[in-house]
């Protein structure tokens, strides 16, 4: 008969890993997708009609399934795309191509010409997300950099900086002003 080799007792290595395993869980930070916030506006009641939106009221943003940009039908570069959704969103001469604006009695700012402009982007189904998501982006940033410089002109901070209540009534005066319709084909244009 051959001589039996020694065991090794290997129940508490079960248990120390379980205890590893746990505390790996307990202190390791899970990223997860933030998304893009926005903030849908409010259903119209039934018995509402959708409101009638003025041609000159609304700044086209198309991306093809090649990623390329137009706006208003014209070709158009990613890098231009936050100046000119500025200058579409403030129209600052009031010009009669650029949208309307209506005189509005803002709490602590007073009466503003606030802009009845809406920008639709509008993305072919073959559309990159890189792409969306740059658009998106530039589009965020023109709104953000007109909420900076109304709170440093009324206010003198930036708009991060605002108390909530002052914050929000940059936001009337300044609203988030995106239609997103749903992906469709878009012609490929060169």
């Amino acid at each position: 008969m051959g001589r039996k080799t020694p065991g090794l007792n290997t129940s508490s290595m079960s248990d120390i890993s379980f205890l590893l395993l746990a505390f790996f869980l307990l202190v390791s930070n899970i990223n997860t997708d933030q998304g893009i916030a926005r903030r849908l506006p409010p259903p119209l009641p039934e018995n509402q009609e959708k409101p009638d939106v003025k041609e000159r009221n609304i700044f086209v943003v198309k991306v093809n399934s090649k990623d390329r940009l137009l706006f208003n039908g014209e070709v158009g570069d990613l890098r231009d795309l936050k100046d000119r959704a500025k200058e579409f969103l403030g129209n600052p001469n009031n010009l009669p191509n650029l949208p309307e604006k209506i005189q509005m009695e803002i709490p602590m700012l007073g009466m503003m010409d606030v802009s009845k402009g809406v920008i639709s982007l509008q993305n072919d189904r073959g559309t990159s997300y890189d792409m969306y998501i740059a658009v998106q982006n530039e589009l965020q940033a023109a709104i953000v950099e007109m909420r900076n410089e109304l709170s440093q002109v009324k206010f003198g901070r930036k708009y991060a900086d605002l108390s909530e209540p002052q914050a929000d009534a940059i936001d009337q005066a300044i609203p988030i002003a995106i239609s997103e319709a749903e992906p469709t084909k878009i012609g490929d244009r060169k």
